[in-house]
């Protein structure tokens, strides 16, 4: 049984670092958040911690498991994707930060408001509240992998669900007392670790290995996968089924980074607690620079493990006793077998600060949305002074992170049967669910941001196409008319964007931009209190 590798002292670090975040979340709850603070943190937040908290997001349980993952079955051209993420994170900090900023917008699709009326910000807000559910859903799922094997020992469909309440049940606890602002400290404090706790496990695995970086480095470029060496991080084949190419890279991730960055309320929602439109830019600028070296750490995990567990000829005497039946789960049989009692408490610490980093900003940014873009009327989002409506807020603010957090944990259920379903890896299988919102909301921004088209109408019609796109582009429902159509039955997911935000611009396009009178000024576009 995995469960009995875990000792005391690992569940004492474990349950340090729980206490502390929890710590955090109270201290924030003492100055209790009022109206937007809740959501904004009155615009006042460091642009050096919010690049970090915006880093934090982004990794999530997805990398800090599916990195690993992803190296150790392949190679490294998943660090191509940063690529288009460079470029996007230009894009957004040129065109889109500053739009938000010159609206004052809480949510990002009160933009959407302003340029095609209520009906179409109240469309986009859904398709992100389901986009999100697919994402994070998908996400609270890993994290209950290692969780389910070191408290239960095993990986059961029951063990799995189990773990998942657990889980989201932390987080939410934070989130609900201290908004927006806990969000992002505890997110410094979490990234911090998670750094810490993979730059920890690299010098021990490196010291497992009985052979020298250089030889290691030689063994790996001679290793082949699909005709490239486990070293190639660029890869320019043209084939559409594959995820990870300097085509992809240029134009698929591109359009992937701007739509998480510019039109996600979950990472978006960072950027506009900065004090300025220029910080906010810098901060996501920033961010995206950090996540280079810091994802090619998960990366150069993934191979190292290859070496200690696919290449015995290498490893000689040293090579482990047990074997990798789940390479989901390689990293963590690498904690739990090779780690000492204490240091396998550190990395379970840093693998949770992951996982919450991303969940409690979920929680918040579907709160922010159900929230501003549902349950405020005209005259409670727009009061003058400050009163029962901003307590009433505070209140529904709390009861929507629990309602979320309750649908977040039923998704993420739901993902223990699908993930094993595609067979995709981890990794894969999370920025897969993302483009089913991600593709028609992207064109919806780029209408509004970029021409003088599209209405209530056009932009109902884009969320949904684009949604169908991606669902008849998957390979389960593309492999029963493939044959009849012509088309390829696997098409890549950076590829499926790019079809899919065409297809759906296209459609936005078609409708005639509406004249929609601006709202009255918020007291909060005005400087005066939360």
């Amino acid at each position: 049984m995995l469960a009995t590798t875990f000792h005391t002292l690992d569940w004492v670090v474990l349950g340090a670092y729980l206490v502390i975040v929890l710590a955090l979340g109270l201290a924030f709850a003492r100055k209790q958040p009022q109206g937007d603070e809740f959501f904004l943190a009155r615009r006042s937040m460091p642009m050096w911690a919010v690049a970090i908290s915006v880093l934090a997001t982004s990794l999530s349980a997805a990398t800090y498991i599916g990195g690993p993952q992803h190296a150790f079955e392949t190679n490294l051209t998943y660090l191509s994707a940063n690529i288009g993420g460079l470029i996007a994170i230009v894009v957004v900090a040129a065109f889109f930060v500053p739009a938000f900023y010159r609206y004052k917008v809480t949510t990002v699709y009160e933009l959407l408001g302003h340029k095609f009326g209520t009906a179409a910000r109240r469309a986009a807000s859904l398709m992100f509240m389901l986009g999100r559910v697919f994402a994070s859903g998908a996400r609270l799922f890993m994290v209950a992998i290692p969780f389910a094997m070191i408290t239960f020992g095993s990986t059961s469909p029951l063990c799995l669900m189990t773990s998942i309440g657990i889980i989201a049940l932390g987080a939410t606890l934070y989130t609900m007392l201290g908004g927006i602002r806990a969000v992002i400290w505890t997110d410094v404090l979490q990234a911090i670790l998670l750094v810490v706790t993979v730059g920890v496990a690299l010098v021990i695995l490196l010291q497992r290995i009985p052979l020298s970086i250089p030889q290691i480095m030689t063994a790996l470029a001679e290793t082949k996968v699909d005709d490239t060496s486990k070293l190639t991080i660029i890869d320019r084949s043209g084939d559409l089924s594959r995820w990870y190419t300097i085509w992809t890279a240029l134009i698929g991730w591109t359009l992937f980074n701007v739509a998480a960055y510019g039109v996600d309320q979950d990472l978006t929602q960072r950027l506009l607690t900065c004090k300025s439109s220029k910080s906010a830019s810098w901060a996501a600028i920033l961010s995206n620079l950090i996540g280079w070296p810091v994802v090619a750490l998960f990366l150069l995990m993934g191979l190292l493990l290859f070496v200690l567990y696919q290449r015995p000829d290498l490893m000689g005497a040293a090579a482990p006793e047990y074997q990798i039946d789940d390479s989901r789960k390689v990293f963590l049989e690498f904690i739990l077998h090779e780690l000492s009692p204490g240091l396998r408490g550190l990395m379970m610490a840093g693998l949770f600060a992951a996982a919450m980093s991303s969940l409690d900003s979920a929680l918040n940014a579907l709160a922010s949305t159900t929230i501003v873009d549902f349950l405020r009327t005209r005259r409670v989002a727009y009061a003058s002074t400050a009163g029962p409506s901003e307590q009433s807020d505070r209140g529904a603010s709390r009861i929507a992170v629990l309602i979320w957090a309750l649908i977040l944990s039923g998704f993420a259920c739901v993902c223990v049967f699908w993930q094993q379903e595609t067979g995709q890896t981890l990794i894969n299988f999370a920025l897969g669910v993302m483009i089913f919102a991600y593709s028609g909301l992207l064109a919806v921004f780029l209408t509004a941001l970029f021409t003088k088209r599209g209405n209530t109408v056009s932009v109902i019609a884009a969320l949904v196409v684009g949604f169908i796109c991606v669902l008849l582009m998957q390979d389960s429902v593309a492999s029963r008319w493939a044959a009849t159509v012509g088309i390829h039955d696997s098409i890549a997911m950076p590829w499926q964007m790019v079809i899919a935000t065409a297809v759906s611009f296209a459609v936005c396009c078609v409708g005639r931009r509406p004249t929609v009178s601006p709202p009255p000024p918020s007291p909060l576009q005005h400087g005066q209190p939360c």
